[in-house]
């Protein structure tokens, strides 16, 4: 499936071609490629340098990916069951600068996941990023300790085809993809008074 967005402004094609499906080939990612994707998250910038952000990864049904398949709400099960890639980044609260809890983890751990989601593009691959899963069964299941928080899980892998998934979600897959324009969250002068820089 192409999805590409309808821009208002020229950007690059990877941005443009960047949706997140939920139809996936049942088909191994390749070890190379899984790299490449943390290379790039392994570059994003950080507050301070600190790089707050932990992978876990896995892999075609691996026990790893077993127990963070159990993490995810019934409603993301149901279309990640042949999902060959599944991660859980994880964000380390604690600021090494003062051992006070970071205002920006969560903002750091989600640019690394960006640059992923972008190499993963570049490579081929597409990911769908989930808020649906629980967090706590996640730390009990890892061991992840008290002072990092699971952000979001991932998954990954070849585009399937629209016809594997319930009619429901099928329908969800086929829509068009619709962002909000540029001048509800673009602003000068004041919070919420759009900018005169998009009409330029």
């Amino acid at each position: 499936m192409n999805k590409q967005a309808i821009t208002s402004s020229p950007i690059n094609n990877l941005s443009a071609g960047r949706w997140s499906p939920r139809a996936f080939l049942d088909k191994p990612v390749e070890p190379e490629k899984l790299i490449g994707m943390f290379e790039a998250a392994r570059w994003s910038p950080s507050g301070g340098n600190e790089q707050p952000w932990s992978f876990i990864v896995g892999v075609n049904r691996d026990e790893t990916w077993q127990k963070i398949f159990k993490c995810l709400n019934e409603g993301n099960q149901e279309w990640n069951k042949h999902v060959p890639l599944l991660i859980i980044a994880v964000g380390n609260k604690i600021s090494s600068w003062d051992g006070n809890i970071s205002p920006v983890f969560q903002y750091d751990t989600g640019q690394a996941v960006a640059h992923m989601s972008l190499e993963a593009m570049n490579q081929g691959i597409y990911v769908h990023q989930m808020g649906g899963f629980s967090g706590d069964k996640a730390c009990e299941l890892f061991g992840i300790p008290d002072t990092h928080e699971p952000l979001t899980v991932i998954s990954g892998g070849y585009i399937g085809e629209p016809d594997s998934l319930s009619e429901k979600l099928k329908q969800r897959e086929l829509q068009p993809r619709s962002r909000k324009e540029l001048s509800q969250f673009v602003f000068s002068g004041k919070f919420g008074e759009s900018s005169p820089i998009i009409n330029l």
